[in-house]
């Protein structure tokens, strides 16, 4: 089990911008495709995006498209999301998460945070 911690998430005003960091302790963090998911209050989780091992191949969900960006820092064991232009229907907890194999969905996260919240006002 990967352990993972998220931090960075606030409260925004609609068109601010978020930086979210993820630390893992796994020491084999280059071996795993990372990922966000988030989760609104009353809805499911859903996928946000995923990078590959060496950061060279990103996937987005089609909502978030052009205005978040996700990387990834090896050396560092780090991974981050760069949330721009964020509007209140992002507001949720964002979960980092770390999967053994390439991924483009939630099911093959074997390994997900705590959560930071992330509250975008109109």
């Amino acid at each position: 089990q990967v352990q993972l911690v998220e931090s960075g998430g606030g409260l925004v005003q609609a068109g601010g911008s978020l930086r979210l960091s993820c630390e893992s302790s796994a020491r084999t963090f280059k071996n795993y495709f990372m990922g966000w998911s988030r989760q609104a209050p009353g809805k499911e989780r859903e996928f946000v995006a995923t990078i590959s091992w060496s950061g060279d191949w990103t996937h987005y969900a089609d909502s978030v498209k052009g205005r978040f960006t996700i990387s990834r820092d090896n050396d560092k064991n780090m991974m981050y999301l760069q949330m721009s232009s964020l509007q209140p229907e992002d507001t949720a907890v964002y979960y980092c998460g770390a999967s053994p194999v390439a991924t483009m969905t939630l099911t093959a996260f074997a390994s997900w945070g705590q959560g930071t919240q992330v509250t975008v006002s109109s």
